[in-house]
């Protein structure tokens, strides 16, 4: 085994939904896992940092990403420019090709029917990078590999509500519009389903960043007070004074206000 057969398996992994957002990737651990040196799991992980699938700290060591509400933004629209435009731009699918996507649709419905949860992630994600190929371009197939991989962290991230036989159906109308030549329908099928897929997730557009700790600090028998508008806060800040008459948080409340 090499480093790159180590970067896969992490990345079937993260397909598969077995390894979360924010997952640590303990080099020594790895190592014993694949009977390798650690020399070869740092290598494997270095690659999928350059691929922005992992990142290292000098304190937590290499951990799985968890990307950003923008980096959820910019992966999604990526993963939109790169899939409609292999289709707009695809010459006529060999029937070989076509049956290779026939045959991964039938691998979907199969673990659909099924109990493997991990299967069934995975040969969702893995329909676009088969798509890729059967069109034709390996290089972005390969980018396609890690722009679903970090889709798919994101799906688990921010709580996906997008139905796992919903997708499967929408892959099947992108297959028959492509088998019936018209690459304009498929290409749109292929710009709603990511767009579906895309407004499952629950995002907020103004996310407290502690709301948690804000509602465990709270005074008991009091619900949380809200987020305090950033207004507000700059204005108590530099007034000296958040406990003044003119803040709209009274003073006992102040801490949790600003947690």
């Amino acid at each position: 085994m090499n480093s790159t057969d180590i970067a896969n398996r992490i990345v079937e992994a993260i397909l598969a939904q077995k390894l979360q957002p924010g997952a640590r990737l303990g080099e020594q651990a790895l190592s014993m896992l694949f009977d390798c040196s650690r020399t070869l799991v740092r290598e494997a992980l270095m690659q999928l940092a350059a691929r922005g699938i992992v990142t290292v700290s000098s304190r937590r060591g290499w951990y799985v990403v968890q990307p950003s509400q923008a980096e959820a933004r910019e992966a999604f629209e990526a993963r939109r420019v790169i899939e409609m435009g292999l289709i707009r731009s695809a010459k006529p699918m060999a029937p070989a090709a076509l049956k290779r996507l026939t045959e991964h649709l039938k691998e979907e419905q199969a673990a659909l029917a099924g109990n493997d949860v991990g299967q069934r992630s995975y040969l969702l994600g893995d329909f676009h990078v088969c798509l890729a190929e059967c069109l034709g371009n390996q290089l972005l197939a390969d980018t396609l590999r890690d722009f679903t991989a970090r889709t798919t962290l994101i799906a688990m991230l921010y709580q996906s509500n997008h139905d796992a036989h919903q997708s499967c159906a929408e892959h099947v109308a992108i297959v028959a519009a492509l088998k019936a030549g018209n690459t304009a329908e498929a290409e749109r099928l292929m710009d709603q389903h990511i767009g579906q897929v895309q407004a499952a997730l629950n995002v907020q557009a103004d996310t407290d960043p502690l709301a948690e700790l804000r509602a465990a600090l709270a005074p008991v028998g009091r619900p949380a007070p809200p987020a305090p508008g950033p207004r507000a806060r700059k204005a108590r800040l530099a007034s000296g004074n958040p406990d003044s008459p003119d803040s709209p948080t009274p003073p006992e409340t102040y801490l949790g206000a600003l947690l």
